[in-house]
């Protein structure tokens, strides 16, 4: 005969419950212990910057997220919304993080604070650009984003920090342009190639793959016969780059054809500058909004 135990239903659901808040707490819990106790503004504020210096952030966002659901219309929810954006982008969830500076934006567009949102936003972007041989799609956003965050706030330390970032993106698509006119190239598909390397001339002239792409184009200008469109280039890569190993390289291929650019190589030269395949720091170099922080922030105790 089965035993039925006379224990009560409301007993078993009370010890289900403790056993799942001692689990919860035994466990390296991702959010704050009871954090849905009402507390001063103050009080979770000042711990949710506690757990920043101690770099627990995703506890860190819990303690925000608190501030914004217990006092949604005070200045501290909207210093939390930044704080949101900059832990998660601290811990690489650059989703959460790039939602969090957008709905900042949507709330307060005119807040001198909107810049941050708009550069974390930006650099949140900047760190997700992969090697040129992968889809550069984070690659366009992060150049959009960051364009942006020059016109709209061109005299800040953002906009400076945006602009040899913006730099840099261009090098990455110039890149990518170069990689697949090689692939071309050596497919045999010739006009397409040019297509590539014209495309770099044009829209990327100022980075480090401009010396090559001024090459290959006289290399496959001269492929399809275009003798005066190859050495008008081959004249243009010598006026720029007297001194580099890719105008040597063209005043060979041109000299060979019986064709003569206008300049004569300098000697002593050596090849661009060529950065290698995109990787960001591993260490972060955005710092927490500290002009949003209130000027005395109680200890969080």
């Amino acid at each position: 005969m089965v035993k039925v135990s006379k224990t009560p239903v409301r007993a078993v659901g009370l010890a289900a419950l403790c056993a799942l808040s001692l689990a919860a707490c035994a466990s390296n819990d991702k959010k704050p212990r009871l954090v849905y106790e009402e507390r001063p503004v103050e009080l979770l504020y000042a711990t949710g910057a506690d757990r920043l210096d101690r770099r627990q952030w995703n506890q860190a966002v819990g303690y925000f997220q608190e501030v914004e659901r217990q006092h949604p219309y005070s200045e501290w929810s909207r210093r939390a919304i930044l704080m949101q954006a900059y832990a998660h982008y601290q811990s690489n969830d650059y989703a959460e993080a790039i939602g969090d500076a957008e709905r900042f934006i949507q709330l307060y567009p005119g807040n001198p604070a909107a810049a941050y949102a708009h550069y974390i936003k930006a650099i949140c972007y900047f760190e997700q650009i992969v090697d040129v041989n992968r889809d550069q799609a984070a690659t366009g956003q992060a150049l959009a984003a960051l364009r942006d965050v020059v016109q709209r706030y061109p005299r800040t330390e953002y906009a400076a920090d945006a602009r040899l970032k913006i730099d840099m993106v261009n090098d990455q698509l110039a890149g990518k342009e170069m990689t697949i006119g090689r692939w071309y190239l050596r497919q045999g598909d010739t006009l397409a190639a040019a297509n590539r390397f014209r495309t770099v001339i044009e829209r990327y002239q100022t980075t480090s793959h401009a010396p090559e792409a001024l090459y290959r184009l006289v290399e496959t200008y001269l492929t399809l016969g275009l003798a005066d469109e190859a050495k008008r280039n081959g004249a243009v890569l010598g006026h720029n780059y007297p001194g580099d190993i890719w105008y040597a390289d063209a005043y060979r291929l041109l000299t060979s054809r019986g064709l003569r650019p206008a300049v004569e190589p300098a000697s002593g030269g050596g090849r661009g500058i060529f950065r290698l395949p995109f990787t960001r720091d591993k260490d972060k170099t955005v710092t927490p909004p500290q002009a949003e922080a209130p000027a005395s922030a109680p200890s969080a105790g």
